[in-house]
């Protein structure tokens, strides 16, 4: 899995796992009706994934454990971060939630199969305009008589479309806001635009800093923004958060200079020449790109007048 996809699950999972966000998201987005049947107090995150390994790059995914109408019960997160929109994400969310029925079965002896909610949280470039369900997948279905179709099986989930062509509203305490704002804010076009939004989430997460240890999801945060945001460079994160927090500026170098090493380790093959010339476009400091690479900061400065 590359920078960009590792950043994509490490925010989803940082933000999703911490109980009271995945609790604050559930009360927000679930449907009322199904909200009202599932016991918040029993909810339990669960270490395991489901994902095919072939498809890490495209999806993150976690469960959490939980109880409806006083029964065993799970709520199963399927985060989609590269665009993928199958047509197969309902085949695809059942093999993940007959995987879960079998451990209950097989590892845990169960005698029955416990409800799973299955969710997509959609975050991509384009409007979710998939069917959810089952029966939109098979083959003549429409002309299927009602008397046979209670031999197929269906199901539905439920999508929450973070693109910026979806009709989700924001909502949920200051941490859930940021979490989905700067999802849907990275395909945001205009640059001037996610400057604004960007400004926004950080003099909220400056706050929520204040009332708990944040440096931690702060990094998390910064690294996600520098990975997903390709026109975005250190310098113009540099500025923003010299306004906003000066205390963290150190910060933000410190996280340059992994996201160079991690660079290096990617490319390793181009050679420090193509590593410095990149860390320059992102911004990096000299002095900065001459201690990761080992180059004089005379050849890095000749590298930086040929790139102009």
């Amino acid at each position: 899995m590359d920078i960009v996809n590792k950043s994509h699950d490490r925010f989803f999972k940082e933000n999703m796992e911490d109980i009271e966000t995945a609790k604050d998201f559930i009360k927000n987005y679930l449907p009322k009706d199904l909200l009202k049947t599932i016991d918040l107090e029993k909810l339990e995150p669960q270490k395991d994934t489901y994902i095919d390994e072939e498809l890490k790059e495209a999806f993150s995914d976690l469960l959490f454990k939980t109880g409806i109408k006083g029964k065993e019960a799970y709520i199963y997160f399927l985060f989609e971060h590269k665009s993928y929109l199958s047509n197969m994400t309902s085949l695809q969310l059942l093999k993940y939630m007959v995987r879960i029925w079998e451990q209950k079965t097989d590892k845990e002896k169960e005698k029955k199969l416990p409800i799973i909610i299955p969710l997509v949280i959609y975050h991509g470039d384009t409007k979710w305009n998939i069917p959810k369900t089952l029966f939109s997948i098979i083959n003549n279905i429409d002309v299927i008589p009602e008397t046979a179709k209670k031999y197929i099986p269906n199901y539905e989930y439920i999508v929450y479309d973070l693109s910026p062509y979806g009709n989700e509203e924001i909502k949920g305490d200051i941490k859930l806001r940021i979490f989905l704002e700067i999802l849907r804010a990275v395909f945001i076009e205009d640059f001037d635009e996610f400057i604004e939004v960007l400004t926004g989430a950080l003099t909220a997460l400056a706050k929520l800093e204040q009332q708990e240890k944040g440096i931690d999801y702060f990094k998390t945060f910064m690294i996600y923004i520098m990975s997903a945001k390709k026109d975005l460079t250190i310098k113009h994160i540099y500025n923003v958060i010299k306004k906003i927090s000066p205390e963290r500026s150190d910060d933000i170098m410190t996280i340059a200079e992994q996201l160079i090493q991690e660079g290096m380790e990617k490319g390793r093959e181009e050679g420090k020449l193509e590593v410095a010339k990149n860390a320059l476009k992102e911004g990096a400091e000299i002095d900065l790109i001459a201690k990761l690479t080992g180059l004089s900061k005379k050849e890095i400065e000749k590298i930086a007048r040929e790139t102009e």
